[in-house]
């Protein structure tokens, strides 16, 4: 049942991804990804998400935590996460397939208000926000409703939200149910770092102090610096740079920009420091690594 189910979604990514990287869809919060070859290290910033992969394989990477997950499993990032991903199962003939579901930490919360079964537990220790689970039939017959959907496009907008809703209640049920419900709480270590996540993504090119973000957290510094290292396995400074560089990445690619405009849109204040950090962290000078990547692209 399992293996005719992935070959049916399998099916359905293959005829809806045409074309390399992102492929949206018509159901708003769906997307798949396709890559015909294997990948260098990419770096990219995830949204809370659902993720399965139909064909292929993936290693992310997360601070100091490396996970490999292929179509027998799924991958939830319960808050903004700065990671790096390679392909390393991929081919022409059998193309890197994905497929992205997202959610709010708003819609979590919801579910659990509703299902007195589901109660989360304010007090338990903070742990990271990306975590991988054996994927389910169960799982898979929910997926498949979802993608159904493309080719229904008429029923998208009453039953959309029924399978949603139903995906994340199965998710809430399975063994990252903790990891994932402790984000839903605003008073859970892990709500409150989600918060001031949130504050930063709304804020990430301006000015900002440690201070701040812990009164937004409702936390004293040292448990702030403790519990966002827990979620994100890095400090806020590290995770507020690394989210600017690759926003100036993309828009030196997507505005065809300079570095120097770059650097100052995303906040940075000094086009030297960007350039150094940049190379640390791509492995390039922004001018060479964006010459390599639109090369790749033609």
């Amino acid at each position: 049942m399992m293996s005719e189910l992935s070959q049916k979604l399998l099916r359905i990514v293959e005829n809806e991804a045409m074309d390399e990287g992102i492929n949206k869809t018509v159901v708003p919060y769906i997307q798949f990804f396709k890559a015909s070859d294997v990948s260098q290290v990419l770096h990219v910033v995830y949204e809370p998400s659902f993720f399965v992969i139909v064909q292929g394989a993936k290693i992310l990477t997360l601070g100091d935590h490396t996970y490999r997950y292929d179509p027998l499993s799924y991958l939830i990032s319960s808050v903004h996460l700065p990671v790096t991903g390679q392909i390393v199962e991929a081919s022409n003939s059998h193309p890197f397939l994905s497929i992205q579901i997202t959610f709010t930490t708003e819609q979590i919360y919801e579910i659990i208000e509703e299902y007195n079964d589901l109660n989360i537990n304010d007090n338990c220790e903070a742990s990271l926000g990306l975590c991988m689970e054996p994927i389910t039939t169960e799982m898979l017959e929910i997926i498949y409703r979802q993608l159904s959907l493309i080719n229904s496009p008429k029923d998208i907008k009453m039953l959309a939200p029924l399978y949603h809703k139903e995906l994340l209640y199965r998710v809430l049920q399975q063994g990252s149910a903790t990891a994932l419900r402790q984000f839903a709480s605003a008073q859970s270590n892990a709500g409150r770092i989600s918060k001031a996540i949130r504050f930063m993504q709304n804020d990430l090119f301006e000015p900002i102090h440690i201070q701040e973000l812990a009164d937004v957290a409702g936390m004293s510094v040292s448990s702030f610096h403790k519990y966002f290292k827990d979620i994100t396995s890095m400090s806020p400074i590290q995770y507020r740079k690394q989210n600017r560089l690759q926003e100036a990445r993309r828009l030196m690619i997507a505005k065809q920009i300079n570095a120097s405009t770059a650097a100052f849109e995303v906040g940075y204040e000094s086009a030297s420091q960007f350039s150094r950090e940049y190379a640390k962290y791509f492995g390039l000078p922004p001018s060479q690594d964006i010459k390599k990547i639109k090369q790749a692209l033609i």
